[in-house]
């Protein structure tokens, strides 16, 4: 059995904390782990400033609920859930993520949790366990699954690493020029392309 496993943020849905930054206009908020790594660095800063603008969960939340998958996005995910067991391995969050998996026909999803005041002050984040994508990946494979992963970021090249093969997609160039076994693409057609490249089973159809 082949299982899919693909990035959410980036890859299927916008970035987040892009979207929530172009509103209100904190430009720190547009980093993500494209370009700060490690995970708990980004969020402590994450956190700080929401606290410092006086933001929380509910005004993250309505900017969410103005997000679009990316084009071609549900598409993509209809071909590949025909094809494959899929499963979304994600660093966001639960509270954030709803929204958008009704918008992709609520395909399984494994992220993280955050912990929220009365008054919608996020206080903390809860990690389901620490590297979360690529733990997932081995236990799948533990299961027997032969995985095809596709990310676009930092966080996602250990779960590209452990799969029997990992492609980026999306992915910015210092991503790319850094990890050159894995190959990269840009668009939908070609990601299809590459997940028919690697899947041991599956020919077009």
């Amino acid at each position: 059995m082949e299982l899919a496993c693909l990035d959410l943020e980036g890859v299927l849905i916008p970035e987040i904390w892009i979207a929530f930054a172009e509103k209100t206009g904190i430009e720190e908020l547009r980093a993500t782990t494209r370009d700060i790594p490690d995970y708990d660095v980004l969020m402590r800063q994450r956190l700080r400033l929401l606290d410092e603008h006086g933001y929380g969960l509910p005004q993250i939340q309505e900017v969410i609920g103005e997000l679009d998958p990316l084009p071609g996005a549900r598409e993509f995910l209809d071909w590949l859930r025909e094809r494959f067991q899929v499963v979304i391995l994600s660093d966001t969050f639960y509270e954030f993520a709803m929204p958008l998996m009704k918008k992709l026909g609520y395909p399984a999803l494994l992220c993280h949790k955050l912990e929220v005041a009365e008054n919608g002050q996020i206080t903390n984040y809860l990690l389901r366990q620490r590297d979360p994508k690529r733990q997932s990946v081995r236990a799948f494979q533990l299961l027997n699954y032969r995985v095809i992963a596709a990310g676009d970021s930092y966080n996602d090249t250990t779960m590209l690493g452990q799969a029997e093969a990992g492609i980026l997609f999306h992915a910015p160039q210092n991503v790319i020029d850094e990890f050159p076994q894995f190959p990269a693409v840009h668009t939908f057609e070609e990601l299809r392309q590459e997940f028919l490249k690697a899947s041991a089973v599956h020919s077009e159809t």
